[in-house]
C-alpha cells in the first residue's frame, strides 16, 4: 500500500432506482470517491457524481446469478481501498435492509480500514409510496413488515406465517418467485381477499405495477409477466392507492 493513500470504504445506499432519490449525503461521498463499486439495480447516472479519474466497476448480480459472487466484493472492497483510497460501495435501496451491507462493513472492518455509512431510501417503502400506497394509514394499517421472500437458504422467510395472522401491511422484497407459497399461506389463512400490489422496477420509468387480491394475483402477475426486480405489497392500504381504485372498484362490482 502507498503510504500517502488513505483507505476507507465508504458504505452508500442509492435509493430505491430514481437517481433524483438518492441522499445529498451520498452524492457528496461520490463526490469523494477514487472507486465506485456498484450493484446492478444502480442508475448509471448517479456515476456522473463521481469524479471522471474515479474507478468505476460493476460489481453487481441478478437473479440467483453467481456472477461477482459477495466473498469477491468483500475482497474488492478492501483491495481497492488499500490501493487507491476512498471506495464508495453504491448499493440500491438502503445497505441495511436486506442489503447485505452489515456483512461488507464486518469484513472490511477486519483489516482495520474505516468504514462509514450513507443510509438510503429504501425500497421497502418509498416502492409502494411512488403507486400512492402508503404502508401505514390511520384507521386502515398500524404497522408494517418488511420480509424477505428468499432468506440464505433459498426458502420463504418464516416470518410470514406470523405476518399472515396481523392485520399489518406486508410488504415482501425479493418474492416473486415465491408468489405462490406467499398466495398460499393468505388462503390457508383465510385471506383470499386481501389486497396485493406488485410493482416492478419502482420509481423508474419502467415501473409496472399489477394489482388484484389474493385469490387473482397469480393468474395477474402471470397475464402481465411481471417479475423481478419486484416488491410484493399486501394489506388494505393498496386499495388507498387512488391510482389503483379502478382495479378495485371492477373487483368490487364482480
Amino acid at each position: 500500500m502507498n503510504s500517502r493513500v488513505k483507505p476507507k470504504v465508504t458504505l452508500v445506499g442509492a435509493g430505491p432506482g430514481d437517481p433524483e432519490l438518492i441522499t445529498l449525503k451520498g452524492v457528496l461521498a461520490l463526490n469523494r470517491a477514487d472507486v465506485v463499486l456498484y450493484d446492478a439495480l444502480i442508475d448509471k447516472r448517479l456515476l456522473k457524481h463521481a469524479p471522471s479519474k474515479a474507478l468505476k466497476i460493476f460489481v453487481g448480480k441478478r437473479n440467483g446469478s453467481t456472477v461477482n459472487p459477495q466473498d469477491e466484493t468483500n475482497r474488492l472492497c478492501v483491495a481497492y481501498a488499500l490501493k487507491h483510497g476512498h471506495v464508495v460501495r453504491l448499493k440500491g435501496g438502503d445497505p441495511f435492509v436486506f442489503g447485505r451491507g452489515a456483512e461488507e462493513i464486518d469484513h472490511i472492518q477486519a483489516f482495520g480500514i474505516p468504514t462509514e455509512v450513507v443510509p438510503g431510501i429504501t425500497s421497502s417503502i418509498a416502492v409502494p409510496a411512488s403507486a400512492g400506497i402508503p404502508v401505514t394509514k390511520r384507521g386502515v394499517s398500524e404497522s408494517f413488515w418488511v420480509i424477505t421472500g428468499t432468506t440464505s437458504s433459498g426458502q420463504l422467510s418464516r416470518d410470514l406465517q406470523l405476518a399472515v395472522q396481523s392485520t399489518a401491511t406486508v410488504v415482501v422484497l425479493m418474492g416473486t418467485k415465491k408468489l405462490p407459497e406467499i398466495v398460499n399461506h393468505y388462503q390457508n389463512g383465510g385471506k383470499s381477499e386481501t389486497p396485493v400490489a406488485i410493482i416492478q422496477s419502482g420509481t423508474t420509468a419502467e415501473q409496472k405495477i399489477v394489482a388484484g387480491t389474493i385469490q387473482d394475483i397469480l393468474f395477474k402477475a402471470e397475464e402481465s409477466k411481471i417479475g423481478a426486480p419486484a416488491i410484493i405489497i399486501i394489506g388494505e392500504v393498496v386499495k388507498e392507492s387512488m391510482s389503483l381504485m379502478e382495479v378495485y372498484a371492477e373487483v368490487m362490482e364482480k
